[in-house]
């Protein structure tokens, strides 16, 4: 069991830091440049894209440190996902008081959530250091 919690958080650790570096470029691009990334997001929400901007940094180190099998990554995972989960939440709050939004924000933060939950239970599961 406890290699194939290796196996898994080895798999997951290093593309979850470089798929989220992607989070960086894409919400940097929205928030800072005025220009095709802006006009494409749409009715983009400013403090989900704020949030997801901030996130992604700790998204790099938290699957750098999964991927390494660092204890504190296990935390941080679900400290993630918890955080997530209220941006999300007030995302909805937004929602429903009539706020323009777009449906791949949906997609996108239930996508967040789930995969940093996931991790967090992979990476509780897997020896480390």
């Amino acid at each position: 069991m406890a290699e194939m919690a290796a196996t898994m958080v080895a798999r997951c650790g290093g593309p979850a830091g470089r798929i989220f570096a992607l989070t960086l470029k894409e919400s940097g691009s929205v928030l800072f440049i005025d220009g095709a990334a802006r006009s494409s997001a749409g009715d983009y929400v400013s403090f989900v894209v704020w949030f997801n901007f901030v996130a992604g940094f700790f998204y790099m180190v938290a699957g750098a440190g999964v991927w390494a099998r660092r204890r504190w990554a296990r935390p941080l995972a679900f400290a993630i996902a918890g955080a997530t989960l209220v941006v999300f939440a007030a995302f909805g709050v937004h929602v429903l008081l009539g706020g323009a939004y777009e449906l791949r924000t949906v997609a996108a933060m239930t996508l967040r959530t789930g995969f940093w939950v996931v991790i967090g239970f992979v990476a509780r599961h897997a020896p480390s250091s």
